[in-house]
């Protein structure tokens, strides 16, 4: 009797749009996170392509006390990020800055929802699939490599890991990391299965540079997919040194 009326609620709620399921790691993409980051003896998280702090704030709900560094480069986002950090000791905010293959400053293009900002162009399947991504202005940022300004946010006994957020620009971000990615316990990128942005890499390319670099492919999360078809168009990716 118990399983009928959890079976007919379950159907309810899905056909509202939604849907429960029993937490665990594999349905907890946070969660799922975290037991990497325990698993290799993680203490501080660079959070590279931050936006307003989403990423640091899930991190710290699922139980992760250690040092989160922040990467911003939108003057708005990177104002909210610095004001969401504010009170958390263990939560620094870098100067506004995108992240990249050499030192200097670049261009971004602001999204209408923020998040999909990028230096690249868009192309028309991300903008069919996510239409509030389309691109509304842009501006000036700094540009660092990870290698020029990340040590000092580590001392010698530091263990870390890397997360990617950059919207197509995370090859460019890797090429200005690779002192930093060798003494990486792990990465999280985000992985186009089909070209999203204008001269991006793609799956296959990512993977092969990672395994090359010491890294496992952990965990594969649900990212973007167009709501239309159904078609997953981007994933999140977790690597670990192990």
């Amino acid at each position: 009797m118990l399983e009928q009326i959890k079976g007919n609620l379950k159907r309810l709620i899905n056909t509202l749009g939604w849907d429960v399921r029993r937490y665990t790691l594999a349905s907890n993409p946070m969660g799922q996170i975290l037991a990497a980051i325990d698993k290799v003896q993680v203490d501080t998280v660079f959070d590279v392509g931050a936006n307003i702090g989403q990423f640091a704030q899930e991190l710290r709900s699922v139980g992760f006390s250690g040092s989160i560094v922040s990467f911003e480069p939108l003057s708005e986002a990177h104002a909210r990020l610095t004001a969401t950090s504010a009170g958390d000791l263990a939560w620094k905010v870098h100067p506004r800055t995108a992240v990249g293959d050499h030192d200097g400053d670049i261009e971004i293009n602001i999204a209408k929802n923020s998040a999909s900002s990028s230096v690249l162009s868009m192309l028309e399947t991300h903008l069919s699939a996510a239409p509030d991504s389309a691109f509304i202005s842009s501006e000036r940022a700094p540009l660092v490599r990870l290698d020029s300004i990340a040590r000092r946010y580590l001392i010698e006994s530091s263990r870390y890991f890397i997360k990617i957020d950059t919207q197509g620009f995370e090859w460019q971000v890797l090429d200005g990391a690779v002192d930093m990615i060798k003494d990486a316990q792990g990465v999280l990128l985000e992985l186009s299965l089909v070209p999203l942005y204008d001269g991006q890499k793609l799956w296959l390319e990512m993977i092969q540079r990672m395994e090359r670099m010491g890294f496992n492919l952990w965990a594969i999360q649900k990212g973007l997919s167009d709501p239309q078809t159904g078609r997953t168009l981007q994933v999140d990716a977790v690597f670990l040194r192990t």
